[in-house]
């Protein structure tokens, strides 16, 4: 049970796994952390233009599959006030 709905750290265990799977997935699309994060600047310069964003609060990751790599954005808008 999880007393006042605190998350969960992470095990120094998980996190190296987590990198692991990071640093492969980069290797296998053949995608640099520079090109993604070039990647990352456009896409938020682009959404910019036309919508109020949290480029703070963003999160771009590149995720594999079996069969395939996406690329997943989370990218929250902000609500006009």
């Amino acid at each position: 049970m999880n007393l006042f709905n605190r998350k969960k750290e992470k095990s120094s265990k998980a996190i190296a796994k987590d990198r692991l799977k990071f640093v492969l997935i980069h290797d296998r699309c053949k995608i640099t952390p520079d090109t993604l994060e070039k990647i990352r600047k456009d896409m938020l310069a682009v959404l910019d233009k036309y919508l109020d964003i949290d480029t703070e609060g963003t999160e771009i990751l590149l995720k594999d599959d079996r069969s395939e790599t996406t690329l997943e954005a989370n990218i929250p808008i902000l609500k006009n006030q």
